[in-house]
């Protein structure tokens, strides 16, 4: 029986659990394409939209980004790069404020992120954002922070 349901599973066959230490390109889009149709079932996930910005330099070459997504009033920022040689000059936290705006115009004023804590969680808290929930057992003594703004938050 299925706890979750108390019915029957629909396949009562024996099932090979095998693990791998590289990942079946196909195998792993069948986990994936089976996930993304579970969750579109779930919830409006085709709302979701990829946003980027990026920072060029004089030859129009990227030396940063910004990646992320927005759904509903909320903003995710997936990743934030500058390439070495332009860190210092505020790139980062223009591509994050642009980032923002952008997501601002299309009706978000949550804004949110992950960084481990040899990233950039000090960065981040400058431009407003706090540290909402910290995972802290990862190896090497290394913490993930999930860290939050809002539009409401006085700090900013």
């Amino acid at each position: 029986m299925d706890e979750a349901t108390d019915l029957p599973p629909p396949h009562t066959g024996p099932v090979a659990i095998s693990a791998h230490d590289d990942v079946p390109a196909g195998d792993a889009a069948t986990v994936d394409a089976g996930l993304t149709a579970f969750n579109h079932a779930a919830a409006p996930l085709h709302e979701v939209r990829p946003l980027a910005c990026f920072a060029r330099d004089a030859r129009g070459e990227v030396v940063g980004g910004a990646l992320g997504r927005t759904w509903g009033d909320c903003a995710e920022i997936q990743e934030l790069w500058v390439d070495e040689t332009f860190r210092g000059a505020r790139i980062g936290s223009r591509l994050v404020r642009s980032f923002e705006a952008a997501a601002a115009a299309r009706g978000c004023r949550t804004f949110y992120l992950e960084t481990l804590d040899f990233q950039a969680p000090r960065f981040y808290e400058k431009l407003g954002y706090r540290i909402v929930f910290t995972l802290d057992v990862l190896p090497h003594g290394v913490k993930r922070h999930t860290m939050l703004r809002r539009d409401e938050d006085p700090r900013r």
